[in-house]
């Protein structure tokens, strides 16, 4: 059950890529807006199928299963998409691991390209955009985006990260889900109650806890075991820097006024470290945080070593709590709780961005509308149904008007094979699809969560100026900040040198690098009214 949960939570994974060389302007509007293959009575409305034609084709470049035992190419989710559209798709899927490897040629040579492409990154640079390889999309959303129209508006965010600085949206998304299953704080409750403490609420209270941790032998072994604290040195930025007023997941912020600035380049910031060195020098963060795993806080758990960790919310139920003997499944032992705060800031938890996949239709597509339907197909409640529940009397029943999972269901290596979530296609997640299978306390605990859940810094395209600046400096930026916060941390590096520290961000250019990030934020804004 915690693998098929795992399933419907995976996310389609997005890499880097290079560029190539095409043509968006060499089809008339006519050729772009109008599916050749369908007869002039056919309407699409949304639901399959997307055509009358008996012959009609397109190809799609896309990423395989993660999983060894799958080939959607055979997989029966698939199957049943291409069967409701009536279009014979040349599906041509390749390892996820070294999709980027594979397909960067590819996009670099700009020919032979399939009628659809998801690309290996989000193109924030917009560089396939400004070669040409892929249409805009404005036209077929108009005349026949059905779903699409649909989705952005309920979801003008979305639509305003995939509007270019020209004005047009050349891409179809995929997307997870934002304020579930998102990142949170998780004590041991069970240790809690073994010293009589509350949960805690503030930075305060937050460390009395672990020092109680630390001194008290909560796991009552008799032994002075006990690690406070277990938490990925990823994890704590999400879990500290909101109580300091920061967003240092993200980096860059934006003010109630819509000023821009880099979380790592403010007072705020040496505030954080400050605390952090604190955690540190007296134990309550572990000395090789910097290299811990997943693994390894896992280990710790389930030898009762650890009290407090932090990561995403559907662990609590079907990782963490599961490890311990007196688990019965009605209530946790590693219990999610709100963020905490400060006596200045308020906390809150950094969600993810909603787009984590994008699918483009090439300017070589010999039938572009065709294409582009198919897509619009897959964004509509008929096709995301089929992705998340999979085929209705197989793995789903309909029970007084709910969705319930079949036994076939319960075996992780048939929805596997049968293509839960498909990689190659723009499918999103389903909170509901994933409710039903936690425990009720889990998702009491994961629906009170989101009211805690902040946007992180939105998905934003450059323009080529802006990309060319951004890829000269930033890269050195981040190196630098991220051994400079390793340094103020474990106390290698004076605090008191943290004047110098921002000098030298200045001399690296953060300045320029914000300005950019604010002009991006107000067309971001602007695209969003």
């Amino acid at each position: 059950m915690k693998k098929i949960v795992a399933l419907l939570l995976a996310g389609v994974m997005v890499i880097s890529a290079g560029c190539g060389s095409s043509d968006s302007d060499n089809k008339t509007a006519e050729e772009v807006t109008v599916d050749a293959q369908a007869s002039s009575e056919f309407v699409y409305d949304g639901s399959g199928p997307i055509t009358d034609a008996t012959d009609a084709k397109i190809s799609l470049l896309g990423m395989n299963s993660w999983y060894t035992n799958a080939d959607l190419t055979e997989a029966g989710i698939i199957l049943e998409t291409e069967a409701r559209t009536g279009v014979d798709v040349d599906w041509q899927l390749l390892t996820p691991t070294n999709y980027q490897d594979s397909v960067s040629p590819m996009l670099a040579a700009g020919q032979d390209l399939a009628d659809i492409v998801q690309l290996p990154d989000l193109d924030e640079n917009m560089t396939y955009i400004q070669s040409g390889l892929f249409l805009p999309l404005d036209d077929l959303i108009e005349t026949s985006g059905v779903n699409i129209k649909k989705y952005f508006e309920e979801n003008p965010d979305i639509k305003a990260s995939l509007t270019a600085e020209d004005g047009h949206i050349y891409y179809i998304p995929a997307g997870v889900v934002t304020d579930n299953f998102q990142p949170c704080l998780m004590i041991n409750v069970e240790w809690l109650d073994a010293l009589g403490l509350e949960e805690p609420t503030t930075l305060d209270e937050f460390v009395a806890v672990l020092r109680a941790f630390r001194d008290n032998d909560p796991n009552g072994n008799g032994e002075a075991d006990e690690i406070p604290m277990s938490i990925q040195s990823k994890m704590v930025p999400y879990l500290f820097s909101p109580a300091f007023g920061l967003d240092l997941v993200s980096g860059f912020q934006a003010d109630e006024d819509g000023v821009v600035e880099y979380g790592f380049n403010t007072q705020n910031f040496k505030e954080y470290l400050t605390f952090l060195h604190t955690l540190y020098e007296e134990g309550l963060l572990e000395t090789e945080f910097a290299s811990l795993s997943r693994d390894q806080v896992i280990q710790r758990l389930s030898q009762n070593q650890t009290g407090v960790t932090f990561d995403f919310s559907w662990q609590m139920s079907q990782s963490y709590s599961s490890l311990f003997d007196s688990y019965d499944g009605t209530s946790p032992v590693i219990k999610g709780i709100p963020p905490l705060s400060s006596d200045e800031y308020e906390g809150f938890y950094v969600g993810r961005n909603p787009v984590n996949a994008i699918f483009g239709v090439t300017a070589d597509s010999e039938n572009p509308a065709l294409a582009f339907k198919f897509l619009d197909y897959t964004v509509g409640d008929e096709a995301q149904d089929l992705f998340v529940w999979g085929i209705e009397g197989d793995t789903y029943e309909v029970v007084d008007g709910e969705k319930q999972y079949t036994e076939k269901a319960k075996d992780n290596t048939y929805i596997q094979q049968l293509g839960i979530n498909p990689a190659c296609l723009p499918a999103r997640q389903s909170v509901e699809a994933v409710n039903i299978l936690l425990p009720e306390w889990h998702v009491e605990i994961d629906q009170d969560m989101e009211q805690y859940m902040q946007d992180p810094w939105p998905f934003i395209y450059a323009n080529q100026e802006e990309a060319n600046i951004v890829s000269q400096y930033m890269a050195d930026i981040i190196t630098y900040v991220d051994e400079m916060t390793m340094k103020f941390i474990t106390g290698t590096e004076s605090l008191d040198n943290f004047d110098n520290y921002l000098s030298t961000l200045e001399s690296m250019n953060i300045g320029e690098i914000v300005s950019i990030k604010q002009a991006q934020y107000d067309r971001f804004v602007e695209a969003n009214k």
